[in-house]
């Protein structure tokens, strides 16, 4: 009887995907199979994206998007259970977990583009907390968002950060302490997403909304990004203070000077990005 070769195992495909339309990146997770759980590696590969972004002069937005029926089902709770086994029962990969998807969390923060969510399905846990890191989202009529990690007695403290940097106190509250979905259209309504779209339209949606900004001038994106999650920690006063510099700073910037000028002729600027 013939020896049959040994069959090479099929190639796993990317869990992230990224594309070009125009300036605008689209970075999908592509974990159908896991719900697009954040594991370990893919918290890696989307700050390594966010991070070749940032200094890409070509790309001027970034849209968030997922493959399969969920966004994102929050960290990939098998990978945790996995490490109970470990000498220390976990604590320090749980540490070391935790503090990649933060600083994940927090490049999308520090880009100096806007970021978009294109929220297809369920976004909970730590897949809520993507969606509220981003500077805007697009929900589809089918999407739902939950912080849940209480039903199972793990308090959704990190996801906590975002939501109630995005969410009114009593709503964010709510969420966390009862774990219940909150529908896009309730979600719209407490300010966790900007608009909700016809099911399938959500990532031409978030597209548009990315090239909308992308026609801007990107200094003048980037200064303004950076002011408003600056002053949002700040006192009344600092906030002003600090809000009055970074107009002055801009008022200095090239691209202000010819889009003033650009105004007062009544005409379309030419961006410099300076």
């Amino acid at each position: 009887m013939p020896v049959q070769a040994a069959r090479a195992p099929s190639p796993q495909p990317p869990i992230l995907l990224r594309e070009t339309i125009g300036s605008i990146a689209i970075l999908t997770l592509n974990r159908p199979a896991a719900r697009n759980s954040l594991s370990a590696a893919m918290i890696a590969v989307l700050h390594a994206e966010l991070d070749e972004i940032h200094d890409d002069k070509a790309v001027r937005g970034v849209v968030i998007a997922a493959n399969g029926p969920a966004f994102s089902a929050g960290h990939d709770m098998k990978e945790l259970t996995a490490r109970r086994t470990d000498p220390d029962r976990g604590r320090a990969f749980f540490a070391e977990m935790m503090t990649a998807c933060s600083a994940m969390m927090q490049a999308i923060v520090r880009l100096p583009k806007p970021v978009v969510a294109a929220v297809q399905g369920i976004a909970t846990a730590a897949g809520c907390q993507l969606v509220a890191s981003c500077d805007l989202a697009i929900a589809s009529e089918a999407a739902s968002f939950a912080t849940p990690g209480v039903d199972i007695g793990l308090f959704c403290s990190t996801p906590m950060v975002a939501l109630s940097r995005n969410v009114p106190r009593k709503q964010a509250m709510e969420m966390l302490l009862t774990g219940e979905p909150v529908p896009a259209a309730r979600a719209r309504e407490i300010g966790l997403v900007n608009r909700v779209v016809a099911a399938g339209t959500e990532r031409d949606a978030a597209i548009a909304l990315a090239e909308k900004v992308a026609l801007k001038s990107a200094y003048t994106v980037k200064l303004g990004k950076e002011a408003f999650y600056r002053q949002a920690e700040m006192n009344l006063a600092d906030a002003y203070r600090y809000a009055a510099e970074v107009m002055t700073e801009n008022m200095m910037a090239r691209d202000a000077e010819e889009g003033i000028k650009a105004f007062i002729e009544k005409r379309t600027p030419t961006w410099r990005d300076e």
